[in-house]
């Protein structure tokens, strides 16, 4: 029955407030892997907890399971702790739990103790970097249960053997499983004993840009400077001197660090879907002493800024969504950027060129000038339209 019910419940799921398109959806094979497996673990006294689950599939199925399972035994269930890096995952789960009639059962919260205290199964969707891996791997072992078992799954594609590295380094067993519809699990058991402080944030100084740069695990680039984020700050004393600034995708902040350092003057927004981002941000603007002109917000697609309250917009779009490559964030982004700038305000943004986001600039911004271009990448600005224009 429980099958038959995981089956159902995944085949609903949406992606929604995320990009959804016919070619993406808001499960894989992974999530039913991880849930098959766990399911003989999550039993009555279980203690689950689930970290990267993108859409809800893992923490509804496996509250799913959970509630079968403590119903067959007589027991009551414990509830699903989650965490989820990006918001969009947050807000997806609970717009997926809503639609299937789910009123509780789930938690969603920070990595850290309060998630995995006491955890006696972890289902972990596997990051795309070792770095998000290690610090995933550091709290489980650091928080979670003696006993815990991680069950760490992902498409076989992308796993390497520096997953299996990092997870030795917290476990003491770590066991490959057999691969699934071309997903496999690593199963990892015997945390080890956490010595000194966890590994992240790190701080580094960048030399190249007299910048103390913070970052978690999950933040892309890490402390570096990513080479898309450098071309646009060549054109750094070209821009604008704007009252309110938004750093749009923020990562750790280099950008809008940058900008506020060289506009004294101006207030500086710096957003990212990302709780890792956002945490790196405020650690970036904090050590460089700049914490108190910029504000850091954790938000989809500026959706809780005022429409017509900025002056400029700085944007680094990714071209990922997830594993695919997809122009669906980068648009969203620039809609959102159409909705936040006041008449007369600027977008500048730095793209690779290939991806041809020029006819989109000038439809939902407006004219769109060509500023600078390099073997790999575009940088343009782009004049938001007046009323009426």
């Amino acid at each position: 029955m429980a099958d038959n019910t995981l089956e159902t419940l995944i085949s609903r799921l949406r992606r929604f407030p995320d990009v959804e398109a016919a070619n993406l959806q808001a499960w894989d094979a992974t999530d039913k892997l991880l849930l098959d497996t766990a399911a003989g673990l999550l039993g009555p006294g279980s203690m689950p907890a689930v970290v990267g689950d993108r859409y809800g599939a893992l923490t509804l199925g496996a509250l799913t399971l959970e509630s079968v399972s403590a119903a067959g035994a007589g027991a009551e269930n414990h509830p699903v702790r989650v965490h989820q890096d990006l918001i969009t995952g947050e807000r997806a789960l609970r717009h997926n739990a809503e639609a299937l009639g789910i009123t509780g059962g789930f938690e969603q919260l920070p990595l850290g103790a309060a998630l995995l205290a006491g955890a006696s199964v972890v289902l972990l969707q596997l990051p795309k970097s070792l770095a998000e891996l290690e610090e995933i791997a550091d709290a489980v072992a650091r928080h979670a249960a003696p006993g815990v078992v991680l069950l760490a799954g992902g498409r076989v594609k992308h796993m390497s053997r520096g997953m299996n590295a990092v997870l030795e380094r917290y476990f003491g067993t770590v066991q490959p499983q057999l691969a699934r519809q071309k997903s496999r699990i690593l199963l990892a058991s015997g945390p080890r004993p956490a010595t000194g402080a966890p590994p992240f944030p790190v701080i580094e100084l960048n030399a190249e840009l007299g910048l103390t740069v913070c970052a978690r695990g999950a933040v892309f680039a890490g402390t570096g400077l990513d080479i898309g984020t450098r071309f646009l700050l060549d054109f750094l004393p070209r821009m604008p001197h704007a009252r309110h600034a938004i750093d749009l995708g923020c990562g750790t902040g280099i950008l809008a660090a940058m900008y506020a350092r060289s506009n004294p003057d101006a207030r500086v927004t710096a957003t990212d879907q990302s709780a890792a981002a956002v945490d790196s941000a405020f650690a970036t603007a904090r050590a460089n002493g700049l914490q108190d002109r910029i504000d850091v917000l954790q938000d989809d697609a500026l959706s809780s800024l005022p429409q017509g309250s900025a002056d400029l917009v700085l944007l680094n779009p990714p071209f990922h969504l997830g594993a695919a490559v997809h122009a669906g964030a980068g648009i969203k982004m620039i809609h959102a950027a159409g909705r936040v700038l006041a008449p007369g305000g600027e977008l500048w943004t730095v793209f690779n060129s290939h991806l041809h986001y020029r006819p989109a600039l000038e439809r939902l911004i407006g004219p769109t000038r060509e500023v600078g271009r390099n073997p790999k990448f575009t940088v343009t600005a782009s004049t938001r339209k007046t009323a009426g224009a």
